[in-house]
């Protein structure tokens, strides 16, 4: 057992020997010292440290040097300063007294960010810069936690299971082989060496604002400061390799390492884990209550597990480890005879007007014909590209990997495609050797595969022939390794689509200056985060066709030209588009693909959208895009002709609706149809005066803004014009009439009420609008009977009512086809915008034909482009597409899913104080039930809620950043809205759900 000291002694050694009096004093966890908190009656705080019986006293004293030398440093970070002298006391034990380093443990910090690893990895760099230039006589050379000396325990490994000494032995074997022989070569130097989460202090603002515990430091090699580091930071991530890589990077910012440094850092690493856990299986031995002991190892097991399967080489070039360039004259043969053939560049990039729509390409058959038809279209033998282009071909849901920061794919291709004939030569484009040769049956793959070596003018590099015949393998047996081939030697032939992984007949050809481990196989495409690092592996192999000059560029876009235009299109957006457009997310999104309930940006990553409710039956939906140019390519003009299109979509959209809703305007927005649905309003009664809802938006026009509250008392807005009148947003969660039995009556009241008031002035209104789920009030379902009692009363004193079913309409509710059936409703005008057409500009306003009679009073009304032949294609596609693939069930199977997932959410996390909404039209409203800040607007704080503005803010940036978008909604934007394509599945809630689990559970989340 270890001793501790009551803290009535602690109070009289720190009051005798150092004149501190504590008011306080907290014990702290420690592996060797002692420690305690002791404050004194003015708050001020120290750390008072007991050193085990029999300490080196001249370890001590190191340790007080090196933190008076960090002391004078200019660091942009604290350490604790020794205050007074070392006192000796009973049993050989030290006492010494610390200045106290505020802030919380980086153990205790989450999220552990992208910027947090390079600020870990630049703090290690400033301890090294700091250090490099203090000596001291004492300074310790042998340690037990020195990386550099982790085979000196392999002693401990008869304390680990079988499966345990097995993988450590695997690495022992590896650090002895190829690390130890370089380590008497490297740079040394006095090292702090204990850089984990447990001595890394943050401040409120999640950066590192402290360095404690100088126990572990060192005279050692100088990278053994970054491993120690890499080591901690590596763990508990998905992708440890990559969370490594940035912390090197901010190391190396700070203090560079050598190439021999980088050449050994990933065996040091693993020398630490080592170090680690077996440490900790003879500590369990040992002192088996002792928790401290442990703390790092099950984390650690974990690593090592996951870090056998990296080869070194790979981890050195991530590292920033040197590539070699290819140096040589053109090859003496090219690799594919193209001399005098009709060639064509083959864009394939993520934004490709020539790969076209997903569907060309995520059945392979179909990518096959798509191919095809592309060479044939432009009399072309064969097509060429695909070097260093950002390809959303492999973002199936097949090929994803779960990174540090949310789903990831590889997108970056690494080799150069030459498509063309099944049965095409292949040549070797210089001497050289089978390396390897391999055949992937999975579709998807190479296929069968050649990897040659060449070696010329001293330098050597591979090559690699992937999508062969099955055939081409016959010559080099089933061997891996066998065979010399030399240039201009057929080597193989272009395999056939079902032979060569399921591709459209191609090569894939990838030059290699270092095979990084890697035998029959090699990655051919790179994680847009590593593609830079990749890129300089795989240089470019147009060089290897003997093409000069060539006649064509490809679009490949490299990541810092990504970034560049990214800006570039910023600052043009602000100069050349209207002021008052925002962007969403403070870092925004260059999008340039989308398929069904995905967005992707220029790096091919995919977003999971749950906000693009125009998007109705899934972004680019095959059957929709495909109606639409069909009718493009063969006729588009108004609608003063006669044309089948208008009439049988009029017929279908009417089919949808209860049978007094006959008569269709065709318009080209939501905006346009509140816009016409208004001017009826106003024919019918005589007045503009309308009733309308609070935090209600109907459109961007001149009449849709005057009974938009959502507008005109927002920012920029005026208040309510003189014609319309605001009824309270009938909230049952926070409204007026809260935990009321009977909220559609109460709210409806004050439509009554407004009526009976305005007549008694000798006014009236034209009528009634309000949607049948609030969208921008924070997805607000009206409670059951408040339409039909507003309803009534509108039309008791000559008054239409208008539905608008914009956001929420063609299914979207999923019991029906329309939001107001749920109310039991029929209105006198329905409208409809840009999800009945899938994004395409098209609106709808169906009404009674006593509305449509009223309005047709001699002046026509014509909309040049409503209902335009094309415009109709695309709403019957939709309807269609709604019908046909079962939308309507689907989201409301679907929505009761994730709203079932969002309840049992919220019963983890009580910041959800609602969930609501009906089919994929859901929300939830973050709130604090106490009491609002003195400072906080008043609007803020209602119904016992205080809206949490700030956490639905950090939620959605951070969901961005994790790949799913969201947005906010309400009053307050402190409601987060679900409104996704209507294909969005089970699999899509769940995985939703899994991360906003994950956010709830940060520190911004829990303040």
């Amino acid at each position: 057992m270890r001793h501790h000291y009551t803290p009535e002694s602690i109070h009289q050694l720190a009051a005798d020997h150092f004149g501190v009096v504590p008011a306080e004093v907290k014990t702290l966890a420690g592996e060797v010292d002692l420690n305690y908190r002791i404050t004194d009656a003015e708050g001020h705080r120290y750390t008072l440290k007991i050193s085990a019986p029999g300490a080196d006293r001249s370890a001590i004293d190191f340790e007080a040097a090196i933190m008076q030398h960090l002391a004078a440093k200019e660091l942009p970070f604290q350490t604790p300063t020794p205050i007074g002298e070392i006192v000796e006391l009973p049993e050989g034990r030290l006492l010494r007294l610390q200045s106290w380093v505020s802030g919380r443990m980086l153990d205790e910090l989450n999220p552990r960010t992208k910027s947090l690893r390079h600020e870990w990895g630049r703090t290690a760099g400033r301890l090294s810069a700091a250090l490099s230039d203090f000596s001291h006589p004492a300074t310790p050379t042998v340690y037990k936690w020195n990386p550099a000396s982790s085979s000196d325990y392999r002693h401990l490994a008869k304390f680990l299971s079988e499966e345990e000494r097995e993988l450590a032995n695997f690495f022992w074997d590896r650090f002895e082989r190829d690390a130890l022989p370089k380590i008497k070569d490297l740079r040394n130097g006095i090292n702090y060496q204990d850089a984990h989460e447990q001595n890394l202090l943050v401040d409120d603002e999640g950066h590192i604002s402290g360095v404690i515990d100088f126990g572990d430091a060192m005279y050692a090699p100088t990278v053994c400061e970054l491993a120690v580091t890499c080591a901690y930071a590596g763990m508990h991530l998905p992708d440890p390799l990559g969370g490594m890589a940035e912390v090197v990077r901010g190391y190396q910012e700070v203090f560079p390492l050598e190439e021999e440094e980088i050449s050994v850092l990933f065996d040091l690493i693993i020398g630490r884990l080592l170090l680690t856990v077996a440490t900790a299986a003879e500590n369990l031995h040992r002192e088996p209550e002792n928790a401290y002991l442990q703390v790092s190892a099950a984390p650690a097991w974990a690593l090592l597990r996951k870090l056998r399967t990296v080869p070194p080489e790979l981890a050195r070039v991530l590292f920033g480890g040197s590539v070699s360039p290819l140096k040589f004259t053109k090859p003496p043969h090219s690799i594919v005879a193209l001399a005098g053939k009709q060639l064509m560049t083959m864009d394939f990039s993520v934004g490709s007007l020539d790969l076209g729509n997903n569907a060309n390409f995520e059945d392979l058959g179909r990518f096959t014909k798509h191919v095809r038809r592309i060479l044939e279209d432009n009399d072309a033998d064969f097509g060429i590209g695909g070097y260093g282009e950002v390809r959303p071909i492999y973002t199936t849901d097949a090929y994803a990997q779960e990174g540090n920061y949310g789903p990831r794919w590889r997108t970056t291709h690494l080799g150069l495609d030459v498509w063309g004939p099944a049965g095409t030569p292949v040549y070797a484009p210089f001497d050289g050797v089978v390396h390897s040769v391999a055949i992937d049956p999975n579709p998807g793959t190479y296929g069968p595969t050649i990897i040659l070596e060449h070696e010329v003018n001293g330098q050597r590099f591979y090559t690699l022939y992937g999508h062969l015949s099955e055939d081409s393998l016959d010559k080099f047996g089933s061997s891996s390794t066998t065979g010399q081939v030399q240039a201009g030697d057929e080597i193989a032939r272009f395999g056939a689509d079902y032979e060569n992984g399921g591709w459209p007949p191609h090569l894939h050809f990838q030059v290699m200056t270092d095979m990084l481990g890697y035998v029959g196989d090699f990655p051919g495409v790179a994680f847009p985060e590593e593609a830079e690092t990749w890129l300089k592996v795989c240089p470019d192999p147009l060089a290897f066709f003997n093409l000069s000059p060539y006649p064509f560029r490809f679009a490949n876009s490299p990541i810092d030209s990504r970034r560049a235009k990214r800006s570039a299109l910023l600052q043009k957006r602000k100069n050349q588009l209207g002021y008052g457009l925002s962007v969403s997310y403070a870092h925004p999104l260059h999008i340039v693909r989308g398929s069904k309930q995905y967005l992707y940006d220029t790096s091919g990553r995919r977003y999971l959208d749950t906000v693009n409710n125009v998007a109705h039956v899934g972004h680019e939906h095959p059957a929709v895009v495909e109606a639409i140019q069909r009718q493009a390519a063969v006729l588009n003009t108004n609608s003063r002709y006669l044309h089948e299109n208008i009439l049988a979509f009029a017929e279908e959209l009417t089919a949808t609706m209860p049978p007094g809703l006959s008569v269709v305007h065709f318009v080209n927005s939501g905006s346009e149809a509140n816009e016409l649905a208004l001017r009826m309003c106003e024919n019918w009664s005589g007045t503009r005066n309308m009733l309308a809802v609070e935090v209600g938006y109907h459109g961007n026009t001149g009449r849709t803004i005057d009974v938009s509250d959502y507008k005109f008392n927002g920012k920029g807005g005026q208040g309510a014009p003189p014609q319309t009148t605001v009824l309270p947003m009938p909230d049952v969660f926070r409204g007026l009439h809260q935990g009321s039995a009977t909220p559609g009556k109460d709210y409806a009241a004050y439509a009554a009420r407004a009526i009976v008031e305005a007549e008694g002035e000798g006014k009236k209104y034209g009528g009634f609008i309000c949607e049948s789920i609030m969208s921008c009030g924070g997805q607000i379902p009206l409670p059951k009977g408040y339409l039909k009692e507003v309803y009534a009363s509108v039309r008791a004193h000559g008054g239409l009512c208008i539905s608008d079913e914009v956001q929420v309409g063609v299914g979207r509710v999923g019991a029906h086809w329309w939001g107001f059936e749920g109310q039991g409703v029929v209105p006198d005008i329905v409208t409809i915008g840009k999800p009945l057409g899938n994004g395409h500009p098209l609106g709808a306003v169906v009404c009674t034909p006593e509305v449509a009679a009223n309005f047709a009073n001699g002046m026509e009304y014509f909309n040049t482009f409503g209902g335009n032949p094309v415009s109709c294609a695309a709403g019957r596609a939709v309807l269609d597409v709604v019908r046909s693939e079962g939308l309507m069930e689907h989201a409301h199977e679907t929505g009761s899913y994730l709203k079932t997932l969002l309840h049992q959410l919220a019963e983890q996390h009580p910041l959800i104080g609602d969930v609501r909404g009906e089919g994929l039209f859901l929300g939830f409203e973050l709130v604090r039930s106490t009491p609002a800040p003195a400072a906080a607007p008043h609007s803020l704080h209602r119904g016992g809620y205080h809206s949490a503005v700030k956490e639905a803010k950090y939620l959605k940036e951070r969901m961005r950043e994790l790949g799913f978008l969201m947005s906010t909604d309400g009053p307050d934007e402190n409601v987060i809205k679900i409104k996704p394509p209507m294909c969005f599945d089970r699999k899509n809630a769940d995985q939703l759900v899994g991360y906003l689990d994950r956010v709830f559970q940060e520190d911004k989340m829990r303040r």
